[in-house]
């Protein structure tokens, strides 16, 4: 039997309990601040962006980018009148119908004529992919955009404009009054319809000069390849109900209809709607 005495090696130095609570709430805090962090970035990336809805005008758009970018009132619309957009020539300049609705990224580096560059190039890019070319279609895809109740029936009202200008009647939309008259209501009156202006359809045949806001995808597919169809009238009775008919004395109903409702609401205190009727 050897004298000599094995020492045992202990492993390296363990940490005591409170060490270990110190190290786990390291790592939680941690943790925690990395979850805040990435909560910051979420935020700070949706402040800023713009997004352009379906149907925005013109105006409506320069008036969000202004406040994206914190700029004075009117920054924007000034830009757009000195800015080299990506337009048609038929556009002469003027960038209504081509501010593509979608979400742009906005950072300290952008500036109102960038913005505008980037919304044009879309809806160029846009346009092309879908095949569309004609300055016209555009038009007609953006007072679809503005007449018609819900997507499904943009097509329908798309074969309407078209069957209107084919038969040489005036358009009669009061979407184009509205954007003469640089309001949104679902109610003309007849001295509405005497307005001159290019804009009003009551009055003048044929499209207006120019669109009258930023048509979406789903309409700009409806103006650029609409259903087959006779129809020459429709009218929104309830949301959800839009009549379409090529007879007019149906459409006369189909319009009182819908004044008989308007009138048994404003009786019972429900909220009236306008039509959307030719």
């Amino acid at each position: 039997m050897s004298d000599v005495q094995h020492t045992v090696r202990r492993p390296g130095p363990r940490a005591s309990r409170r060490g270990r609570l110190l190290l786990v709430g390291g790592v939680s805090g941690l943790l925690v601040l990395g979850v805040l962090l990435a909560w910051w970035l979420r935020e700070r990336q949706a402040e800023r962006s713009l997004t352009v809805p379906d149907g925005q005008r013109a105006g409506q758009i320069y008036a969000a980018a202004d406040k994206a970018l914190k700029l004075p009132a009117g920054s924007t619309a000034k830009a757009a009148r000195r800015a080299h957009l990506e337009l048609p020539d038929d556009a002469r300049g003027n960038p209504e119908g081509y501010l593509y609705p979608a979400t742009y990224p906005v950072s300290s580096d952008t500036t109102p004529a960038s913005l505008l560059s980037y919304m044009a190039t879309t809806a160029g890019e846009h346009l092309s992919d879908d095949g569309i070319s004609s300055y016209r279609t555009v038009v007609i895809a953006s007072i679809v955009q503005a007449e018609a109740d819900r997507p499904a029936d943009m097509g329908k009202v798309a074969r309407v404009i078209t069957n209107r200008l084919a038969h040489h009647m005036p358009l009669q939309m009061d979407s184009t009054l509205n954007y003469a008259l640089h309001r949104s209501t679902l109610r003309t009156s007849h001295a509405d319809t005497r307005l001159h202006s290019p804009y009003n359809t009551y009055r003048n045949q044929g499209l207006p000069p120019t669109p009258i806001d930023s048509p979406g995808a789903d309409a700009l597919k409806a103006a650029g390849a609409p259903p087959a169809g006779d129809w020459l009238y429709f009218v929104t009775v309830t949301p959800g109900d839009t009549r379409f008919t090529a007879d007019y004395q149906k459409h006369l109903r189909n319009v009182q209809e819908f004044n008989d409702r308007q009138r048994s609401a404003a009786r019972g205190g429900g909220a009236a709607q306008g039509p959307s009727s030719q």
